[in-house]
């Protein structure tokens, strides 16, 4: 049980795919303009991360060495293309917003990466907790991300007007502002984790 619960705040604390292993850059800078934004494309890849890790850890042993990684991809694909067409169906807004980012949810390197590294060497049990908890890690990552570019940018947080929007930065609206969030969240993060 202690093992489990390792492997489930392992994501969200020690290897935070975001702020410690800075993997999966690309969705994280592209889709962070606002909380909401953050919060649907962690959860859309969480899905992805759970059902990918679950499916490739029963599996490892049918599938061969020579074909692993296109397998992965497979998998990958599969469960990216069910997202794609729920969110197209139950949640069009969301879907719109985050665009050409969700089908890129197959090249995310965090996905093949667990896949690779951990789902391929364990159990189903454990492989699933590490999907949930990547997914986690993730999820927090993007939607604190958007949420403080939302707030210094426009002077809200979830649509919720906390500052009069005149006060707000535009530049953290734009691209340029994903990057400096970024770089200071990251900069916390570290100093938080060496106390």
């Amino acid at each position: 049980m202690n093992n489990q619960l390792k492997i489930l705040t392992n994501g969200v604390i020690r290897e935070n795919p975001i702020f410690v292993l800075l993997l999966g850059m690309c969705p994280t800078l592209g889709t962070t303009s606002s909380a909401i934004n953050g919060l649907g494309m962690g959860l859309a890849t969480t899905f992805v991360l759970i059902c990918t890790n679950t499916v490739i850890s029963a599996l490892k042993s049918l599938i061969p060495d020579q074909v692993r990684i296109p397998s992965f991809i497979v998998v990958i694909a599969t469960f990216v293309t069910v997202l794609q067409m729920g969110m197209e169906a139950y949640l069009p807004a969301l879907y719109a917003s985050l665009g050409i980012f969700i089908p890129l949810i197959v090249v995310n390197c965090i996905i093949l990466g667990r896949a690779e590294a951990f789902a391929a060497k364990n159990g189903v049990l454990s492989s699933t907790l590490d999907g949930v908890g990547m997914g986690i890690g993730f999820t927090l990552a993007l939607t604190l991300l958007g949420g403080v570019r939302e707030l210094l940018g426009t002077g809200k947080l979830f649509n919720l007007t906390l500052m009069p929007e005149e006060y707000g930065a535009l530049v953290f609206v734009l691209a340029p502002g994903a990057f400096i969030a970024l770089g200071y969240l990251i900069a916390i993060v570290n100093r938080i984790r060496k106390v």
